[in-house]
This record gives structure tokens, sequence and C-alpha cells, in this order.
């Protein structure tokens, strides 16, 4: 079935930029709503943005609106989230999901860290 690996993750200076990729492998994106996610010690998991399969809606946290861009290849089977205006706060592991075959699908996340 699906299987997500997120890469692009890192070390950047406050207001910096990151990209974050998602590559899917098992099944067409084409069907389902991707999204990511993040998660620091000791809180909750927290959705940042979302996209559509068709029509490509999008959504976003009010943490990272503004701020950060949730993309789709479903050619290339990828997932992307630009990161920009980066923030300490938004030092997280940055994961991909999709809700699919009745079950959550996550991939083991890409670490970011955001320190001066």
């Amino acid at each position: 079935q699906l299987q997500f690996v997120e890469s692009g993750g890192g070390s950047v200076q406050p207001g910096g930029s990151l990209q974050l990729s998602c590559s899917v492998s098992g099944e067409a994106l084409n069907y389902y709503s991707l999204a990511w996610f993040r998660q620091t010690p000791g809180k909750e998991r927290e959705e940042l943005a979302c996209i559509s399969s068709v029509d490509r809606n999008t959504y976003y946290g009010d943490s990272v609106k503004g701020r950060f861009t949730i993309s789709r290849d479903n050619v290339r089977n990828r997932l992307s989230l630009q990161m920009n205006s980066l923030k300490p706060e938004d030092t997280a592991v940055y994961s991909c999901h999709t809700f699919a075959f009745g079950r959550n699908f996550w991939g083991r996340g890409t670490q970011v860290t955001v320190s001066s």
C-alpha cells in the first residue's frame, strides 16, 4: 500500500526557508487528499496544511498561513511544503499523511530545527 518518505529537513536560522518533499510509493496519488503535520515532544500533532486530490483546494493552519505553501505533483507522486519566514517555534518533526483504504498513512518524518 502507500508508503511515504519525507526529505528536505535540516537546520536553518530564523527567517530562513526550507522545502520539504514527500515521495509516495505504492499507489497513485490522484485520488487522495494529502496533508503535512508536525509534532514536537509533549505536544499534540498539529495539522499544518492539506491539499485535495482533484481540484487541489488547500487548507492552512493559522500558525503557518501566509508562510507555508503546500503543493502536489500527481505525475511524480510527490507532495511538497515550501516553508518561508521560519520561526524557532516551527522546530518539529514534519510528516506527510493521508487517509486511504480506511486507515491513516504516515511517513517517518523529517526534522526541522530553526535556531540562531
